[in-house]
Order: structure tokens, then sequence, then C-alpha cells
């Protein structure tokens, strides 16, 4: 069972030995780990030889803005930008942006944002989206995903259920989106629901708080109501992941209740970027209460039945 609740972290890549002996699920990588392509894969390999299962390998590699390889080549066009160069320019630039991940060793990219821009303040979305409106946003993230996939990497669309129309960051604060869940499925959750309907392999959920789903500021990545809407409303049995838990839209809770209450509610994988030693003892301390816990166990065991398939699909 520990190897199990292992599996279901993806960790920044300091001091990762030991969790990889316990069967981590997999690594994040930012623009501090990568110094040179060959370093790079260098890196990559390590990390392999050193892992009991074999793990995701990830990256947040949108284009543009949200790119993590700025120290071993120039930026490309961001979502919007390259959505506007047209639809061949787009694919061609998704379909460079997948391979080099792939002759890299990656296997996941937290890409593309299904997020739709209608909010012309929004702090965080902004040039990520491909759009404002939904059906570009459709036409922009398939074009990706089509792309990505190509190149046997797993896409992850996010931020479920829609971060474009918040006014704040989630990386400073718990945004509030105060529109009606009418309004959320004509235009921000209408990408989801495309991408579900094409068989998407990950979701990313935000650290929003939706008004339509929870009246309390519960974060949309702990709520229950928002995981069990994805999860039945529009029939999603993939792998969701929550983004960074280190950010302060999570914060309030500590980290180990909050990861608690995300199994709760199931989600089925957790980022940290962080892998120092109070995150390791903090998910060991999490193996002792899910032993104990059939509830828990459960959970996890569910968890880990999409990761392995989804592992089985593409890493093995």
């Amino acid at each position: 069972m520990k190897t199990k609740v292992w599996q279901m972290f993806i960790l920044g890549c300091d001091n990762l030995d030991i969790a990889l002996s316990k069967g981590l699920g997999g690594v994040i990588f930012f623009t501090k780990d990568i110094k040179s392509e060959k370093q790079f894969i260098s890196l990559i390999s390590d990390i392999k030889s050193k892992s009991l299962i074999p793990p995701f390998l990830s990256i947040d590699q949108e284009g543009g803005r949200v790119e993590r390889t700025e120290n071993i080549r120039a930026r490309r066009l961001s979502p919007k930008f390259a959505f506007k160069k047209g639809e061949e320019f787009l694919r061609n630039q998704s379909n460079l942006l997948s391979k080099e991940l792939n002759k890299w060793g990656l296997n996941l990219n937290f890409a593309p944002c299904a997020d739709v821009n209608t909010n012309p303040n929004n702090p965080i979305i902004g040039e990520r989206a491909f759009a404002n409106n939904p059906n570009d946003v459709i036409k922009g993230m398939n074009i990706f995903i089509e792309e990505t996939r190509k190149n046997k990497i797993i896409p992850c669309i996010k931020h479920f259920p829609g971060h474009g129309d918040a006014e704040n960051d989630s990386h400073y604060m718990l945004p509030q989106i105060n529109l009606s869940i009418d309004e959320m499925e004509k235009y921000h959750i209408k990408p989801f629901k495309y991408a579900i309907k094409k068989d998407i392999e990950m979701i990313m959920v935000a650290h929003l708080h939706c008004t339509c789903f929870d009246k309390e500021p519960i974060p949309t990545s702990l709520s229950y109501n928002a995981i069990n809407y994805l999860r039945n409303n529009l029939n999603y049995d993939g792998v969701i992941i929550s983004d960074d838990m280190v950010m302060k839209g999570v914060a309030q809770y500590g980290l180990l209740e909050a990861i608690i209450k995300g199994i709760n509610v199931g989600l089925d994988i957790f980022i940290i970027r962080n892998s120092n030693t109070e995150t390791l003892f903090i998910i060991e301390e999490l193996c002792k209460l899910v032993e104990q816990d059939k509830n828990l166990q459960e959970k996890v065991l569910n968890s880990n039945r999409r990761i392995k398939k989804l592992k089985t699909q593409y890493l093995y």
C-alpha cells in the first residue's frame, strides 16, 4: 500500500533518491533544473535508473510565457499568438515542442490550457489561453493535444473548471469565480467537456473558489462537488491531478490535511514542487494514516488503477 501512496505524487527534482526508491509516481522539472541539453538528458536518465516504478517525467511547456527550457533555447510563441498565426503554424509549433520533450526523455506535459480568457484583467491566464471564446479554445487545444500524442507525450489539460474569468492569481491567493453553473458550462467547462469526449488522458484541477460548486470558499481542487461533477456529470474516468499544492490558493489547510481532503474527494495525483525532507515526512505520515483507514485505502486503490492504466498506455 505504501508504494501505491507514493505513486500519487509528482515532486520537484531535488533530494529524490529516497522518494524514487519508495515508488514515487513522478517528477516535475522547472527552469532551475534545466541548464543544458546534455545535463537535462543525463538528469532524466539518472531519475529513470533510480525509480522503483517508471515515473511520470513532467514539465509545464505551453509555449511562450510558460516554458521551462529558456536556458537551452529561445521561447516560442504563447498559445494565443500561435493560434492567431493559423492552424498550420500552431500545429507545427506544437509538433516541434512535443518532439523535443520526447527527445529529452520526458513523457508528460502539463499543457494545453483549456481556459477561456473571458476576463481581460486576468493576471494569470491571458496569452496562455488560445482565445477568449470556447470554440476557438477547442480548436487550438485539439491541435496541441493531437501533436502531443503523436510524439508519445501525455497531454494534461488545465485548469478545470476554467481559470479564465479569475481576477486574481491562485499562486498568491484563492481567486473567486462567481458565475452560475449555466454560465460556467456555456463558456468555461465547454472545452473540458469536449476533451473528455475525445478521451483526454489527464485533467488538472485549479485552486479556485467557484461559487457554482460551493458557497463556502473551498478550492475546486479539494471540492467534493467540483470533482463529483467532473466524474459523474462529465463522466470522466481518467487521471485527475491537482495544481501545485504549495500554491497559496490551497495553503490554508496545511499540506497533509489538504492531501487527505484531496484523496477523499477523488484526486488521483498531487503535484508538490518541493521534495524537501518535510515533504517526504508528510508523505510517510500519509502512508501510516492510509494503513489504518479502509476508506482512504479504497480511494488510493482507485487512483492507482487510473495511474497504472495511463502509465501502461504511454510508459511501458
